[in-house]
């Protein structure tokens, strides 16, 4: 753990910095209902005792906590913690209890990722049941550079590259979060100042994930280059923000253009229109029709989809054909229009051929959403499973045709005689019967089929390693935002 020697942060200035973040943003709380989540840490503790000493009265204030249960009955101890210090405070308390582990499992989701869509599940659900206007988280400004600096690395652009917003629209009210601009080092000075108990997580100080890693061993070089490191971080968030808003509404302007039909289930374009708009708004075009369509499902897409989307979109020499995108949405072009839906009975043609020559570096975005990407380089695991094919290049005739099934396709499987139905590889591999039609096959030039990426490989897959002609082929599955 670290602990930063700043100035300490008084008790005037701590009220003077909530204060003048409600007012900046303006939120007004006299006649409505907040819910808090609180862990039990420093930072919601500090954020339950402010917003505790603001009520009097004039709103009504309720604690949220979610026990995650990773750490059994260290974390049940967290929960009774905070139920004690509401019950002292006068403060109404809520929590869950929720078996995050396997609800990652069940929706393939890392630990991280699924406690975060069970907490706010679960804060969904309360400001439904209290009708509250606010739902009031503790993020600070070391939680922005955090977080900032992962999706940085990650490669997020757009609003998501702004990092933590300090209120941003949440079910029928806005969620908020008053601490974004202090420093860790301040909400422990002020905990310590005002006498607030709180908890420590100690799987904080583990190196288990990126986050941990950032903060313990970037965020402090950082600060020690620039000690107020998060006010400048929040600055750039902040003008990140408000240009993004601006091409926001710049693209929805645009998007009256393009758009010629839309309901709940789909949503019906004028592709050349699109194409002609400047790239920056092809892009957020193409979100906002993802954004509306997937309104109800978290964590659908990802900036591959929309760049993918683009690029076939782009294809004019294919003027017709069809993108498979997650949760069933499917993208259909034909001539000068495109139509995104979820009503599969419109889809009426699959069938794609598209060429790959073979180049290192070169990616190509195939209609399901994933992408066959060539290099030279052997990872170490290329040799087992069916995502990377390894080929000698004067083994086949090239361009590599990769093309949807057809009636009677068969394979030449590895370490097998004869040879083998597709559709029996697809039945065996268990592959859903709406994704067989857009599953990618690759043939060679002379049409014979080399690889099922991510389910068979063929016995033209080359041995010798150390071959100077060797190429590898990966089957790259993006993942989700």
């Amino acid at each position: 753990m670290y602990i930063f020697k700043l100035p300490a942060l008084c008790e005037e200035e701590v009220v003077n910095r909530i204060e003048s973040f409600l007012k900046k943003h303006d939120v007004y709380l006299e006649n409505t209902t907040v819910i808090v989540g609180v862990s039990g840490g420093p930072d919601s503790m500090l954020l339950l005792h402010e917003l505790n000493k603001r009520r009097k009265g004039s709103f009504q204030l309720i604690a949220a906590h979610v026990d995650h249960m990773f750490r059994g009955e260290e974390s049940f101890v967290d929960l009774a913690f905070v139920e004690a210090y509401c019950k002292e405070q006068g403060i109404p308390f809520e929590s869950a209890r929720i078996q995050v582990t396997q609800y990652a499992k069940e929706n393939h989701l890392n630990k991280q990722a699924a406690a975060r869509e069970c907490r706010y599940a679960f804060f969904r659900q309360l400001m439904e049941r209290y009708k509250a206007q606010f739902i009031a988280l503790a993020h600070h400004g070391d939680d922005q550079v955090e977080t900032m600096m992962m999706r940085l690395a990650r490669g997020t652009v757009g609003i998501g590259l702004a990092g933590i917003q300090a209120k941003r629209p949440y079910q029928d009210g806005w969620l908020i979060r008053p601490l974004i601009g202090y420093s860790k080092d301040d909400v422990l000075t002020a905990c310590e100042q005002a006498h607030i108990p709180y908890v420590i997580d100690q799987s904080n100080h583990t190196d288990d994930y990126l986050r941990n890693r950032i903060r313990r061993h970037i965020l402090p070089v950082l600060k020690e280059e620039a000690p107020h490191v998060h006010e400048s971080f929040q600055f750039v968030s902040d003008m990140l923000t408000e240009d993004e808003q601006y091409l926001q509404a710049l693209t929805k302007e645009q998007m009256n253009q393009v758009i010629t039909n839309q309901s709940p289930k789909q949503i019906k374009i004028k592709t050349k229109p699109l194409l002609d708009l400047p790239l920056p708004l092809q892009r957020r075009g193409i979100q906002l029709i993802l954004n509306y369509l997937y309104e109800n499902t978290q964590s659908a897409f990802s900036n591959q989809h929309i760049l993918g989307t683009l690029d076939w979109l782009s294809h004019t020499e294919q003027p017709s054909g069809s993108l498979d995108l997650p949760k069933g949405l499917q993208a259909v072009k034909s001539y000068d229009y495109c139509m995104f839906t979820f009503e599969r009975s419109l889809v009426l043609d699959q069938s794609y051929a598209l060429h790959l020559k073979g180049e290192v570096g070169e990616e190509l975005f195939l209609p399901n959403g994933q992408s066959i990407v060539v290099s030279n380089h052997v990872p170490k695991d290329a040799r087992n499973g069916n995502h990377f094919f390894l080929l000698q290049k004067d083994r086949v005739r090239f361009p590599l045709i990769i093309r949807s099934r057809k009636n009677g396709d068969r394979i030449k499987l590895k370490g097998m005689n004869g040879s083998k139905k597709v559709k029996d590889i697809f039945i065996d591999k268990k592959v859903p019967l709406a994704e067989r039609d857009s599953w990618p096959i690759v043939t060679d030039s002379d049409h014979q089929i080399i690889w099922i990426p991510g389910l068979k490989k063929s016995v033209f897959e080359e041995i010798d390693m150390t071959n100077s002609d060797l190429i590898v082929l990966q089957y790259r599955q993006h993942e989700n935002l």
